[in-house]
């Protein structure tokens, strides 16, 4: 049986939620639904995090799913226009409690997938990463690209770096370039990719699979995977990108890239309807 459980009143008068829930029996499925980009603001954030709670405290979901709903992109990354009204004190009214609802989704006590069916850039594919497994659309673009804009990226670089080691990750820090889907899988980067359907029927399929196997079992594993503690040397690096993203965001461009009509990266933002785009970074 089908639940879909409407969290409009969430939100204050008629403004649609920023993430969606749809329980479909033992399968909790997040969408997010944050414009066309879905981009990453505190509105979302606040949305995230409480939808995340939600599920959690549900014993009866055995997978969760995290897709970009109806965007042209899974999530592009943050909304740069919310930074400049943040540059004085992003680290407490965006960064810290971004990285807490990243911690608290790789933290969730179920296996966790992530449907790309378009672009994850920057925080959107420090998002993916913090999934457990990533089911991506054949010719999707995945990047951490905030070294465009002057910015560096989060806990997302750890993430990264334990999937597919230190040199690529750092290729990808460095240069801000973007790969596609599969050589994101051939890096170990995704788990699957899709050509025919999307990304987010194939990741159905696999969390009915999951689901369909020992609850129990399954968030034991979740668990022996998800560590208790950070570790000294984890913490102290954490502790210090932490101040470094401080500081990048004083000197952040406004002009952050935009998708373009193909799902390419570009070089400037443009209004929300694709007007005033640059050439192609």
């Amino acid at each position: 049986m089908t639940t879909v459980i409407d969290n409009r009143s969430a939100t204050p008068g008629d403004a649609q939620p920023f993430v969606t829930l749809r329980l479909v029996g033992a399968i909790a499925e997040l969408g997010l639904n944050s414009g066309p980009l879905n981009l990453v603001n505190k509105e979302m954030l606040r949305d995230f995090n409480r939808i995340l709670g939600e599920v959690a405290e549900r014993p009866e979901i055995r997978c969760l799913i995290l897709h970009g709903g109806n965007a042209r992109a899974f999530c592009a990354g943050s909304d740069i226009r919310e930074l400049e009204q943040l540059r004085q004190d992003a680290s407490e009214q965006k960064i810290l409690f971004e990285d807490m609802v990243l911690r608290r989704l790789a933290r969730m006590p179920v296996p966790t997938i992530a449907a790309i069916d378009g672009p994850a850039l920057g925080g959107g594919l420090e998002i993916a990463l913090a999934c457990d497994l990533r089911v991506c659309k054949t010719g999707v673009e995945l990047g951490l690209t905030e070294s465009r804009l002057g910015g560096l990226a989060g806990n997302g670089s750890i993430r990264l770096t334990r999937l597919v080691g230190p040199a690529r990750a750092k290729e990808l820090l460095y240069t801000g370039e973007t790969i596609v889907a599969d050589q994101a899988l051939v890096w170990g980067l995704v788990n699957r990719v899709v050509v025919d359907g999307s990304a987010l029927d194939t990741a159905r399929q696999l969390a009915s699979t999951i689901a369909a196997r020992g609850p129990l079992s399954n968030r034991l594993a979740k668990k022996s995977w998800t560590p208790r503690r950070t570790s000294p040397s984890t913490l102290h690096f954490q502790c210090r990108l932490l101040r470094n993203r401080r500081s990048s965001t004083a000197t952040i461009s406004t002009k952050g890239p935009r998708l373009s009509s193909r799902g390419g990266l570009r070089s400037s933002w443009g209004d929300d309807h694709g007007n005033a785009i640059d050439s192609r970074c």
